[in-house]
């Protein structure tokens, strides 16, 4: 598809948008398989039932305006995907597992973020003002996704991982104490 105006550049985004939530759908059952904290778990299912609804309002936008939803693939989202399995076959240990899931959940859901958030401006842009409130309601999602994996590993799962890893605590302790989730784990695996 060439992209000759800015509709033809919204329209490309969502169909990135779309072939990214399709491949998250896709991982997210794998990621729940391998969690062994249930709030991750629940979490993970949650946030894929989350998908499936973005999906359809998606596919009911690209539908409107007469565009192949299947027309671009994601690759930006299949190179976090698979640097999530890279990870997930990495880590030893529950605990640990679930601390580099959450991050890798987290990257994602970053990605997803910034995707929502360019795509609902863009709409605004076009003034199609259905397809921005649409587009707005899955980016809240998004951010409330992020904000129960944030919560979950601060208060539990990042806690467990380092409990079970006493050489982990002597770094941790060095950390600030407002470090954010997906960063904690990383800064005191980098300071061995």
């Amino acid at each position: 598809m060439q992209i000759i105006n800015f509709k033809d550049m919204y329209l490309a985004e969502l169909q990135e948008l779309i072939s990214m939530e399709g491949q998250l759908a896709d991982e997210l059952p794998r990621m729940t398989a391998v969690a062994s904290h249930p709030s991750l778990k629940n979490i993970l299912m949650r946030h894929r039932e989350e998908t499936q609804v973005q999906r359809q309002r998606l596919e009911s936008i690209l539908q409107k305006h007469g565009a192949n939803p299947r027309a671009h693939t994601d690759q930006a989202m299949q190179a976090l995907v698979n640097e999530t399995e890279m990870m997930l076959g990495m880590l030893k240990g529950d605990d640990l597992r679930d601390a580099g899931l959450i991050a890798s959940a987290q990257k994602l859901e970053h990605y997803e973020i910034a995707a929502y958030g360019t795509v609902a401006a863009l709409a605004g842009q076009l003034d199609l003002r259905d397809d921005q409130q649409m587009l707005h309601e899955s980016l809240e999602e998004e951010k409330q996704a992020d904000v129960r994996l944030t919560k979950l590993a601060k208060r539990e799962v990042n806690p467990d991982a380092l409990a079970a890893y006493p050489l982990l605590r002597r770094a941790d302790e060095r950390l600030p104490e407002r470090a954010s989730s997906c960063c904690a784990l990383s800064a005191a695996l980098h300071a061995q």
